[in-house]
């Protein structure tokens, strides 16, 4: 193992990434492109990585393992530029600055062009992106006609105490649910002993996000963080190169969403929830149907009067939802809490953003109608 805390200042202002001419031409795994702008070396072909690796074989990088867990490299990255503060979205309109969550129903339309900055429309892994962060919204910050939208139900959970404590929805806000809710069938009813989340319920919809970019600490144990701006800005420090212009966010820094109905029923057991999205099997329409677009960050502290300054970032929205066991997600809190960092704040519901206005919506939903 390498330590990556101690040449970090250099990380910060020579990090490469996989889409420029610099450092890895090929894609290969984003922890060698960091590595690549600590030591100062530019790959462009086989022969030249091949060089590189023999370069940090033959560096005191190489014999560093016993300090790897001393510091954590990217604590404190989120930008703390006021660049970066929430703004009035009259701004946003002006300056064409696109929000999330978005509508995602084929055949929608937002009013902001961003043809100059379209989503990654590959997987993260073939543009050089890893998850740094896994978190969940009570109810769909998204919304797709059908299948998570006004007309969705679930439990009336609004003053519902478990194991005396209140949970999320009393405080947070909620949105919307999907369709599958059934108060006549035990799958979506019967309790569940939860070990690991917090205050979650069966029964009830929730819209998974994971965080991807391509400089976060990609390969290493500091690689899930806790807050997600720590893993997505790692290699980047103070946000300064995403500020100046020097290092783009739609194609560096990208979310995959996914939106899940709790049930009560290990049929629908799914094991690895920590690192993406669920794919599709032989029996199952998961990632079938994903929306493309670019946006912003979510939450509620933000709305349609109050924008994100996190624009734009790629999203990739599983247009369905999909029924999942309350096992599952207490497995993934169980490998959240397994993480060098600590990540006790994501165990729980976060509060749901309104839906984006049109006029702050992007225009190009991939694919369209």
């Amino acid at each position: 193992m390498i330590e990556l805390g101690t040449k970090i200042d250099e990380i910060n202002t020579k990090v490469a990434h996989p889409h420029s001419s610099t450092c890895l031409a090929f894609g290969a795994v984003v922890t060698i492109a960091l590595l690549c702008a600590t030591l100062g070396v530019v790959v462009s072909n086989n022969a030249d990585l091949d060089s590189v690796l023999g370069t940090i074989e033959g560096s005191d990088l190489a014999t560093r393992s016993s300090t790897l867990f001393g510091n954590n490299p990217c604590e404190g990255a989120k930008p703390t530029d006021d660049a970066f503060n929430n703004f009035d979205c009259t701004t946003a309109v002006t300056n064409a600055v696109e929000q999330s969550g978005a509508n995602v129903t084929r055949g929608y339309v937002g009013q902001i062009n961003n043809t100059k900055t379209p989503p990654i429309m590959t997987s993260y892994f073939q543009a050089g992106l890893c998850p740094v962060n896994v978190h969940w919204h009570l109810g769909a910050e998204h919304f797709s006609a059908g299948e998570y939208d006004d007309k969705g139900t679930g439990p009336d959970d609004d003053y519902a105490i478990v194991d005396g404590r209140r949970l999320a929805a009393g405080g947070v806000r909620r949105g919307y649910q999907c369709r599958h809710y059934d108060a006549t069938d035990a799958k979506f009813t019967t309790p569940y002993k939860w070990e690991h989340c917090v205050d979650m319920m069966v029964g009830q919809t929730y819209e998974v996000h994971w965080p991807h970019s391509s400089v976060g600490a990609c390969g290493s144990p500091y690689q899930f963080q806790t807050p997600f701006y720590d893993g997505v800005f790692c290699g980047l420090g103070d946000g300064s190169l995403v500020k100046s212009g020097a290092v783009s966010t739609y194609d560096n820094v990208g979310v995959q969403a996914q939106v899940f109905t709790i049930v009560n029923d290990e049929d629908y057991y799914y094991p690895d929830l920590l690192r993406g999205a669920v794919l599709s099997t032989s029996t199952s329409d998961f990632w079938t149907d994903v929306a493309y677009y670019t946006g912003s960050t979510t939450g509620t502290s933000r709305d349609n009067d109050v924008c994100s300054a996190y624009s734009p970032i790629t999203w990739q929205v599983d247009r369905k939802c999909h029924m999942i066991s309350a096992s599952s997600f207490d497995k993934m809190c169980a490998d959240m809490k397994a993480q060098v960092d600590d990540m006790s704040d994501d165990l729980y519901a976060h509060g749901s953003r309104e839906l984006v206005s049109n006029e702050l919506a992007s225009m190009q939903v991939y694919p369209p109608a």
